[in-house]
């Protein structure tokens, strides 16, 4: 445990070393960065400013946003700085509260994901239970346990790699602090750690993008008994589409990037920037603008206001 303290800062190797390359790069997260705060903040004042949206689909949805917004905020206006930096170094505290918060908010989103894969197919295959079943008890209970899914799967990523011993190599090759690029620089066999990963991340991933998926088989032959209900098919549809997106774009990324044993790849970099800058910019677009009421409810409240 002494030894760890050789280390106080890593140094970040960053997406790229051209500096040209680096501007260009500085403006294009920048404006990804606004866009997606802009855009999940507006997605939250919506929700919980309009009547019309108070059913769990969007309560759900509102959160997800501020998910988003707050995993975006733990790596993008890092890697914005770093980008104009001529020295990007981090803290080992600062790196330890980055993999933190970054694995927290990004833990209780797969989560979420989840639960919001379950509304649609309750809605659809149960429709008359679904106030029973979705009652705002269920909902509470149902985000708790998004939350708490995020804090486990988080608090065991950091225990493991705080008790590290780093003793001498700094050099992290990425733009963020996450699980692997950490346990190369390790001074001990970091075997069993990385099969936790692997057991907690890897897992994790892998189960719960399955889950959402079966989900959504059991939907299409639901719809085909709603012969005279040509809106309601088509809604549902959209809502189902949106979501499955989403939960493609997140997951196949996290799957790639966890379900296999330590080890670090170039283009590691280039599919990180996919679930940690552009997803959760996405997230509010996909969502808005297939859904009718969602664009109808933010016309009311902001070209009133």
């Amino acid at each position: 445990m002494g030894q760890r303290n050789n280390v106080t800062e890593f140094i970040l190797l960053g997406l790229i070393q051209d500096p040209t390359g680096q501007k260009v790069l500085f403006a294009m997260f920048l404006l990804i960065y606004l866009v997606t705060m802009m855009g999940n903040m507006l997605i939250v004042g919506t929700v919980f400013a309009s009547p019309s949206l108070d059913s769990p689909m969007y309560v759900f949805l509102a959160y997800l946003s501020i998910m988003d917004a707050v995993y975006a905020t733990s790596t993008s206006p890092k890697l914005i700085m770093d980008l104009l930096a001529d020295k990007k170094t981090i803290s080992f505290t600062a790196c330890m509260g980055q993999l933190f918060i970054e694995h927290l908010f990004g833990g209780a989103e797969v989560f979420l994901l989840v639960v919001m894969a379950f509304d649609p197919y309750v809605a659809i295959c149960k429709p008359l239970h679904y106030l029973t079943i979705m009652n705002r008890k269920i909902c509470i209970l149902l985000l708790v346990i998004a939350w708490v899914g995020g804090f486990a799967h988080s608090l065991v990523q950091l225990i493991f790699v705080s008790n590290l011993p780093f003793c001498g190599p700094n050099v992290i090759d990425h733009f963020i602090c996450d699980m692997y690029p950490l346990l190369t620089l390790a001074c001990s066999d970091t075997y069993f750690i990385g099969l936790t990963v692997v057991a907690n991340g890897g897992a994790i991933c892998m189960i719960i993008f399955i889950l959402p998926l079966i989900s959504y088989a059991f939907i299409p032959n639901t719809l085909k008994s709603y012969s005279g209900q040509v809106e309601g098919r088509r809604k549902a549809l959209s809502t189902c589409g949106s979501h499955i997106t989403i939960v493609v774009l997140f997951f196949v990324p996290c799957i790639f990037i966890y379900v296999r044993p330590v080890s670090n790849f170039p283009f590691d970099k280039s599919i990180s920037v996919v679930f940690t800058i552009i997803t959760p910019m996405l997230n509010p677009l996909i969502y808005t603008l297939r859904n009718s009421e969602m664009k109808n409810a933010m016309q009311k409240l902001w070209c009133r206001k």
